[in-house]
């Protein structure tokens, strides 16, 4: 088995990346391989709703000079996506949005995500983190993901680089998140 996750956070080690790092830390604990791509910091171009991708044999883009095919072409071959943020003025990322809709543009006529395991997690200081993560999850539920949840919503608190480590209740909503995706993924082998 194979998880992709995917910072959508311009910190590459900040709290998103701490969060993302305990989901996926659950998950090689029980096994399962784990890639994390950075897309936070990162050129995305938005999409302009060509159309070319649905022409594609393959989920592909028209836009080659960003991460956007090598990110479609790691998650065909993976079994498990999760998202994660930052939330700004109260929403997500500006790369995690533009992510969202380049994937979810040339990965649905595919059918991409269908069947596939799929999860989000938010990084917030204050307010925001339920609207980042349900504008995660609408990929999954529009591209017939299965969606995994926790103890809680999947969110951590913190402001400054590191705080979310502070946040007990976050990562141990983190871990319960991992170890669910873990049993959802056995479940589904089996």
């Amino acid at each position: 088995m194979k998880a992709i996750g995917i910072n959508g956070s311009p910190r590459q080690t900040g709290n998103t990346f701490y969060l993302l790092s305990t989901v996926l830390g659950e998950l090689e604990l029980r096994g399962i391989d784990t890639q994390l791509i950075q897309a936070g910091g990162r050129d995305i171009h938005g999409c302009i709703a060509c159309g070319k991708c649905r022409k594609s044999s393959v989920p592909k883009c028209a836009f080659d000079d960003d991460i956007i095919n090598e990110a479609l072409s790691a998650i065909e071959k993976a079994d498990i996506l999760i998202l994660g943020s930052p939330v700004y003025f109260g929403g997500l990322s500006a790369q995690m949005k533009a992510f969202i809709d380049r994937v979810g543009y040339a990965g649905r006529p595919h059918k991409l995500l269908k069947g596939k395991i799929c999860a989000s997690v938010v990084a917030v200081r204050r307010n925001g983190a339920l609207v980042a993560f349900n504008s995660m999850n609408n990929l999954f539920t529009i591209s017939e993901g299965i969606i995994v949840g926790s103890s809680y919503w999947n969110q951590g608190m913190g402001g400054a680089i590191g705080d979310v480590a502070g946040d007990e209740e976050g990562i141990q909503t983190m871990k319960t998140l991992g170890q669910n995706i873990a049993d959802v993924a056995m479940a589904l082998k089996e």
